[in-house]
């Protein structure tokens, strides 16, 4: 199956939401981590700097906790062009579970490819034939933070909390995730800069 591509943001509840629709999007995924994202001031800002900036889809489970935080989300993300992706309420249990859920039903984990390409068509998620929207200039890669050294290297962790503190961005992104979300905040000269401030002297 060819992975969809999408310029809004998708926010899921868990990593193994976002694994499942890795699988058929191509574009940014985020996780709230469940109700952590309550807690989670600097992770609910990036939320809705990217929301404001990009657009957002959000998909979340069709049980009473996935619309709760589905409320909290639209709350949070009020002004956004914000796409809801309903999942439908069907019994069963993901494979990596040993019981099903407490109401039983499947959660984004669980659907088929083919369904939630067609929920998030329903839902208009999908960008209109033609009008991709294109992030203008160099894109930053992996590449580039190897080399500059936000991953691989022994001082990455304090550089890559240098770039997050400089962002606003929560602290305890990995470098994987670091890198999908930059791309979508900052053009590759503000980047460039920065990486270059930090090559002096370390602390």
């Amino acid at each position: 199956m060819e992975r969809l591509k999408l310029s809004r943001i998708v926010i899921v509840e868990g990593k193994y939401d976002k694994i499942r629709l890795e699988g058929l999007i191509e574009g940014t995924i985020l996780t709230t981590d469940g109700f952590r994202i309550y807690r989670d001031k600097s992770r609910l800002r990036m939320l809705r700097e990217l929301a404001l900036k990009r657009g957002a889809a959000v998909v979340t489970d069709s049980d009473q906790a996935g619309f709760q935080l589905r409320g909290f989300l639209r709350s949070v993300l009020r002004g956004a062009d914000l796409v809801q992706v309903y999942i439908p309420q069907l019994a069963g249990k993901e494979k990596r579970k040993r019981a099903p859920g407490a109401e039983g039903l499947l959660g984004v984990e669980g659907m088929a490819l083919p369904l939630l390409e067609e929920l998030f068509r329903r839902a208009g998620a999908l960008d209109p034939p033609g009008v991709q929207r294109q992030e203008a200039g160099l894109k930053i890669t992996r590449e580039d933070f190897y080399q500059d050294g936000f991953s691989g290297g022994p001082d990455a962790a304090r550089r890559r909390e240098a770039l997050l503190k400089h962002l606003g961005l929560p602290n305890h992104l990995s470098a994987k995730a670091l890198l999908e979300v930059i791309n979508s905040l900052i053009a590759y000269p503000e980047y460039r800069s920065f990486a270059d401030s930090l090559s002096g002297p370390q602390e």
